[in-house]
């Protein structure tokens, strides 16, 4: 019964999140604000779902298959973000007020 409401609480809760992160791309205006939206609170939402449902699926073998999903996307989603940040500034898509100093631009060094 307690397992349940837990259960329950982080199901509603990771889809909380997930429901921020979908907002967060639609209504943000550029791409660094997006794929914060994208990669924080959805990754975030994913791994509540995945507790939640190791919780109630305790006594089965499919556990160790939502670990390693969980471990997939905490591995992935840095990897992601930073591509997709690269790509942003190669393109030259980020507002100028968004980046206040440029250290990827060629022969800056500090």
């Amino acid at each position: 019964m307690i397992l349940d409401v837990i259960s329950g609480t982080l199901f509603l809760t990771g889809a909380l999140f997930a429901l921020t992160a979908a907002i967060g791309i639609i209504r943000f205006p550029d791409t660094m604000t997006r794929m914060h939206a994208a990669t924080k609170p959805q990754t975030m939402g994913l791994l509540l779902l995945l507790l939640g449902a190791i919780m109630r699926l305790s006594d089965s073998m499919d556990v160790w298959m939502l670990v390693l999903a969980g471990m997939f996307a905490m591995l992935t989603a840095p990897v992601v973000a930073h591509r997709v940040g690269r790509v942003a500034y190669q393109e030259q898509r980020l507002k100028d007020a968004t980046i206040d100093k440029d250290d990827m631009e060629t022969g800056a060094r500090d």
